[in-house]
């Protein structure tokens, strides 16, 4: 590589920053389970996580996870097997997939609240045996087994994994909106189901390495078509060990609040295996909102939180924390979209006014690189920056598509490498060659389809999805630069920047804004905006129209769905297409 070409891995930036941290790591070779097994020898009196307000030591987790092991075993999981797991953040699920690792399986990672034709494509893609999933999703399930190869479906409740006093209050209000299960439905219930484990005599445990596959999580990829995308165990077991070199003031009993979904690399990877792996104690949230959020932060003074931007500008409205105190924090991360230079320095402020003496680190990564691969040091901050990569982890910047590197400073898209790698999307083997392509200098690249730079220090600027540009009048606009202009207005709360389909200009641009409260949504509020935009924004990137809203479209993991906008302005224009029936 030549020295000005925008390739760079750990070895200059983290260790010229933080000194002492090794250049590489020595990764752990063995399986998951094996990863917080090892753990649990070391600590097997510490919590391992907390699920509303019952406490689960390391000790009692590895002896769940066998029990379930052994479970699994019984009703004929073996080798290779597929488990699709569509649970919340509970200890069942937990349990379900380090247990599904011990057995030598592969875990099938979904969200509980999916459409049922999603449900019966993630079950029948993965080629699922088996579902584990709660009681209140079990007709979704019914309904389309049917369509599917699973023999047994598992079905935990919460209100088993409670303490009696909390039980009985569950039981009271949100166990009453759960729809009964008939006395014969085919199913095991999640008691009955740990207790076949004592009928298991012969060896459970399957041995497994790192190069194994082990995981299914789903993601749109570079096209936008959902996937799903095989990780390895050293996938993981790579990412733990990152995560805690990059965070050197981590420490073994340090608290992360947990709320980011299991069935998302964020969560998976980064809130409960890095943590579990590592000595960590994992805070549980099984449905999240903001208050609750807020809530536990402080309640169980978390060391470590990590969540998306959307999740950040609902905590600073929250009244209930004025008054928190957050001085246990050690780490705060953004990720899954892009944080705006507004809002960072909004959140900062916000940590500082509550004995903080930490800011947000923004992070960047791929779920086809499990989650982070890139992240702010703890110390030191650039404006607009993602971060430096983790240890052994390159990252350069390319002529999109290609393999010509592009110089320090010129905009292309963002290659990565290193041990968090995945091995392939499943059943896609074109698209797989698509994005993961060996190069001259060994190594083998994501084509991640996001556009960004690198300055001569290291660090990463993330610009954008390489498919979401707007091509308007000949000229690139990326929404993302629009959306960190509009949303540094006073009046502006969130927005949402798209292209709509023009005859003349190929595009025009549009933006989506939800207003701060007590800010009126008039035809003057739109002329302010307008003439703001006027002074901050080239003319041929000016939004043509903007369009107030109370809230703004959502993804499952509480991305802003700026798809589910583009497809709301197709069906307006085809609307408005169609010949008059009148």
């Amino acid at each position: 590589m030549t020295e000005n070409t925008a390739a760079v891995s750990v070895k200059a930036p983290w260790l010229s920053h933080l000194g002492d941290m090794p250049a590489t790591l020595d990764y752990f070779q063995g399986s998951m389970y094996e990863a917080v097994e090892k753990i649990a020898a070391k600590y097997p009196s510490n919590v391992a996580f907390d699920f509303m307000g019952r406490s689960t030591t390391y000790r009692e987790l590895i002896q769940n996870i066998q029990r379930c092991a052994k479970s699994l075993r019984t009703i004929g999981v073996r080798e290779g097997d597929r488990i699709t797991i569509a649970m919340p953040n509970c200890p069942q699920a937990i349990y379900m997939f380090y247990a599904v690792n011990l057995v030598g399986g592969i875990a099938n990672m979904v969200h509980p609240l999916s459409s049922e034709k999603e449900l019966e494509f993630y079950i029948n893609e993965s080629e699922s045996v088996s579902v584990v999933t709660l009681d209140q999703f079990y007709h979704k399930f019914e309904a389309i087994r049917q369509n599917t190869r699973v023999v047994n479906v598992i079905l935990a409740r919460i209100r088993d994994a409670l303490s009696r006093p909390v039980r009985a209050g569950y039981m009271l209000t949100e166990g009453r909106k759960i729809a009964k299960i008939p006395e014969d439905a085919p199913v095991i219930f999640w008691n009955d189901f740990m207790r076949l484990g004592k009928c298991c005599f012969w060896n459970y445990k399957v041995p497994r390495r790192g190069e194994d596959p082990a995981v299914i999580l789903y993601s749109g990829g570079t096209t936008g078509v959902t996937k799903g995308i095989l990780l390895t165990n050293l996938n993981f077991n790579a990412l733990g060990q990152q995560i805690v070199a990059t965070n050197p003031m981590f420490r073994p009993g340090d608290r992360m609040l947990s709320a980011m979904p299991l069935f998302h690399g964020f969560g998976l990877g980064v809130c409960i295996h890095s943590m579990l792996s590592q000595g960590g104690r994992c805070i549980l949230v099984p449905r999240f909102t903001a208050k609750s959020y807020a809530k536990l932060i402080t309640r169980y003074k978390c060391n470590f939180i990590a969540g998306v931007p959307t999740l950040y500008e609902a905590l600073l409205r929250l009244p209930s924390m004025d008054k928190a105190d957050l001085s246990s924090l050690k780490g705060v991360f953004s990720g899954g979209d892009s944080l705006s230079v507004e809002l960072k320095k909004k959140l900062d402020k916000f940590l500082y006014a509550h004995n903080a003496v930490i800011q947000v680190r923004e992070g960047y990564g791929t779920t086809e690189t499990v989650t982070a691969c890139c992240l702010t040091p703890p110390h030191m901050f650039k404006e607009g920056s993602i971060g430096l990569p983790f240890p052994d982890t390159f990252i350069k910047i390319v002529k999109p598509g290609t393999e010509e590197e592009l110089p320090y400073g010129e905009e292309g898209e963002i290659l990565l490498a290193g041990p968090t790698v995945m091995r392939e999307y499943v059943k896609h083997p074109e698209e797989t060659a698509e994005t993961l392509r060996l190069h001259q200098d060994g190594l083998r690249w994501v084509y991640t389809g996001d556009l960004g730079k690198m300055d001569e220090e290291g660090f990463v600027y993330f610009r954008g999805r390489i498919k979401r540009m707007i091509v308007t009048s000949g000229y690139n606009v990326y929404p993302a630069q629009l959306e960190n202009i509009l949303d540094a207005h006073e009046f502006v709360h969130m927005s949402c920047v798209i292209g709509v389909p023009d005859s003349y200009r190929m595009q025009r641009v549009k933006a989506f804004v939800v207003l701060r409260p007590g800010v009126p949504p008039t035809e003057e509020t739109r002329e302010t905006i307008m003439a703001y935009c006027r002074k901050n924004i080239a003319k041929y990137a000016m939004p043509k129209e903007i369009e107030f809203r109370e809230d703004l479209p959502k993804t499952l993991v509480g991305k802003v769905a700026y798809r589910k906008l583009e497809e709301e302005e197709l069906e307006k224009l085809r609307q408005e297409q169609e010949p008059s029936q009148a």
